[in-house]
């Protein structure tokens, strides 16, 4: 909790244009899990030539332009390589398709139910993903999805539906009622998170779920190096 609230501080202090060193001295923050922090936030040309009138060491304006640098370069280099692995990756068949949701869900799916599908992850891209593998794969109607979010008390809950039905294309009439945990959404850690809550996308009937679950223990069978 204590290291969320630093965080959210040295954000607050970024958005006020103020170097890493200024934050490190306010907050006693090292370097580096400020360079992690702020990656995303870097200082303009502009206002770094400010931090000299203002008479700050030539140190601290080199190593701002100095991550400047490397963000654009890192930037550039995954674009390139995005590029190269779009055209190399796409499109894919309809059998590659399904193993990869066939993949996915034997990663990410729920596994409890045998006369369903149920994919939970606060990803929209996933949730995309899964609805998608399932319309054009398993041939599941669109209208046949049903969603059920996992949101926290402090959220706008009909904001959180609004920004989930128009993100993955189903409408607020699929939704299930929501489960609302007691607890704040401030208290878990924000690494990672996409900060819209869980969704939880369900749809099939059983015997496309028992095709999925048989597929996947078609593969692990057959891979399972470790079987006597």
């Amino acid at each position: 909790m204590a290291r969320l609230k630093d965080r959210e501080k040295a954000l607050a202090l970024r958005k006020k244009e103020m170097s890493y060193s200024q934050i490190k001295k306010i907050l006693g923050i090292s370097k580096s899990t400020l360079s992690y922090w702020l990656q995303d936030h870097p200082l303009s040309e502009e206002r770094i030539k400010k931090l000299q009138r203002l008479g700050a060491k030539r140190s601290e304006q080199a190593i701002e332009r100095y991550r400047n640098t490397m963000r654009i370069k890192k930037e550039k280099r995954l674009k390139d390589i995005y590029n190269i692995q779009k055209k190399d990756v796409l499109p894919l068949n309809k059998r590659e398709l399904f193993l990869t949701g066939l993949m996915l869900y034997w990663g990410e799916g729920t596994k409890c139910r045998i006369n369903t599908l149920e994919m939970t992850n606060s990803d929209p891209a996933v949730i995309n993903f899964f609805i998608y593998w399932g319309m054009k794969s398993l041939l599941i109607p669109k209208e046949r999805v049903r969603i059920q979010l996992h949101l926290y008390k402090d959220m706008n809950i009909n904001k959180e539906i609004n920004y989930w039905s128009n993100t993955i294309k189903i409408p607020v009439e699929q939704f299930n009622k929501p489960y609302i945990k007691k607890t704040s959404s401030k208290r878990i850690n924000h690494k990672g998170s996409f900060g819209h809550g869980t969704c939880q996308a369900r749809m099939g009937s059983t015997p496309l779920a028992e095709k999925v679950f048989m597929s996947i223990k078609v593969i692990g069978d057959k891979y399972n190096f470790m079987r006597s």
